[in-house]
């Protein structure tokens, strides 16, 4: 039997794969159909997970319940969207309301004035804001602005972090960190990147002051794939100082971030104001939306009057669904719930002890793991060739940034599967993000999965 047969058949024949087969035989059968018609049988690629993800019917709040009728603790979180929860009543009753109203104008309309006011009430550092349809074209749009504002032509990246799929932006985050370019993607775009890893003050600098062709740095402010390799303490700032004094842009991405860590994001949280920032997710209240944010003068590039002013083309910016008035609403009615409350404290403060949990049972179960993170984000750690006595004194920032992306793919799978079983939905790196809608039953709920979970595991001698 050749060898990729062989390991289908222990797949199939494991008891963890085969309790979830059980529980979903509803998502198993839409998953066939998907095949047929996707690649992979998924639209995203963060939902790959065989033998087949999960298919949900609908959500709320802290759960979701997938076509077979079974509930979920979801720590998913629509991919980072959803601080205040699935179906909020404030944000579901506003974008009804819009697209009862219409879903495009092909024209200016109030709704997009109430959003960008609602952007910088909560950044009043932001001087201009531009709408893009998701995150990735924030980043792509901030790199254009940058290369235009300098003249230079470079952008400074940080390996593992991740900042969209357009060109520039897909080596050097899980693959590829020797500056490659990914399948697909000329070798001259990465000629323009320059790869530095994070955590490393001389190696910035030392880039910074060889290479006068740097147009911007962009980082992720709360470290590489929201987190999952942090960043040392004082790293943040000193990017900020060092950029500045050589001329080069700071280009926050808070596509996760923003409006989560703090109602104002990392700027808030950790004091440190960029020049441009990216957003989407939370920006646009769990509806598709994205934004860049800074400084006017480099945003009057995007300026017909600005720019001709100075003699010069303007950068183009079509879209046909930038600032449209169902994600305006959406977005509008998100942030102004999270402006005039507390749902950043309560999610970081579950998260604290969602963390606390984890570990709890990771001790109690003596495996090698550890969960840590920071705000509403948690990261399971679990490496066999780097095992963790004290999941409670566990330092990620001990080990090399491209190592802690080094994962255990099979185990990655069988854990996930294990809690899909046991009720709770973790992302692909089994880790998650925490909404102010989760509270203490999901806390206890998560902690019986993950000792349950284990308990699967030690049985199917995977640990």
């Amino acid at each position: 039997m050749p060898d990729s047969r062989a390991a289908e058949e222990r797949l199939t024949n494991s008891p963890i794969e085969a309790a979830y087969r059980e529980k979903t035989p509803g998502s198993a059968a839409l998953a066939a159909e998907a095949r047929e018609l996707f690649p992979s049988g998924i639209t995203h690629d963060a939902r790959h997970l065989k033998p087949y993800g999960l298919y949900v019917d609908k959500a709320a709040g802290p759960i979701k319940w997938d076509v077979d009728g079974n509930d979920y603790v979801d720590f998913f979180g629509g991919h980072g969207a959803l601080l205040l929860g699935h179906a909020d009543p404030r944000v579901t009753a506003a974008t009804q309301e819009a697209v009862a109203e219409g879903t495009q104008f092909a024209a200016g309309q109030r709704r997009e004035i109430a959003w960008a006011k609602a952007v910088k009430r909560l950044y009043p550092a932001v001087e201009r804001v531009r709408f893009t349809s998701s995150g990735t074209e924030a980043t792509l749009m901030g790199l254009r602005l940058a290369r235009d504002f300098t003249g230079k032509n470079k952008v400074i990246r940080f390996r593992t972090h991740f900042h969209g799929w357009h060109d520039h932006m897909t080596h050097g985050v899980a693959s590829h960190f020797d500056g490659k370019s990914t399948p697909g993607v000329l070798g001259g775009v990465t000629d323009a990147v320059v790869l530095v890893d994070p955590n490393e003050p001389e190696q910035l600098k030392r880039v910074l002051a060889e290479d006068s062709d740097i147009a911007a740095a962009i980082i992720e402010p709360i470290g590489g794939s929201t987190g999952y390799t942090p960043l040392a303490p004082g790293f943040l700032a000193m990017l900020r100082e060092e950029t500045a004094k050589h001329g080069v842009l700071l280009i926050m991405d808070e596509v996760v971030s923003g409006f989560r860590l703090a109602p104002g994001g990392a700027t808030e949280a950790f004091g440190v104001t960029p020049d441009l920032t990216s957003w989407a997710k939370i920006l646009a209240g769990g509806m598709p939306g994205g934004a860049i944010g800074g400084r006017q003068d480099i945003l009057d590039a995007l300026d017909f009057d600005a720019a001709a002013a100075k003699g010069r083309d303007k950068i183009g910016h079509p879209g046909t669904f930038n600032a449209n008035p169902v994600s305006a609403a959406a977005g509008t009615a998100a942030l102004t719930i999270i402006a005039e409350g507390d749902a950043c404290a309560r999610a970081n403060e579950t998260g604290r002890a969602l963390r606390e949990a984890l570990n709890r049972v990771i001790a109690d179960k003596g495996v090698p793991w550890a969960v840590y993170g920071d705000f509403s984000i948690f990261h399971l750690f679990m490496q066999d060739g780097h095992p963790v006595a004290d999941p409670f004194a566990f330092d990620p920032l001990s080990l090399p940034t491209v190592a802690m992306k080094d994962r255990p793919k099979e185990l990655i799978r069988l854990l996930r599967l294990a809690m899909l079983v046991n009720g709770v939905d973790l992302n692909p790196a089994c880790g998650g993000l925490v909404s102010s809608t989760h509270g203490t039953a999901e806390v206890d709920r998560a902690a019986e999965a993950l000792s349950a979970s284990i308990d699967m595991l030690r049985r199917a001698g995977q640990i």
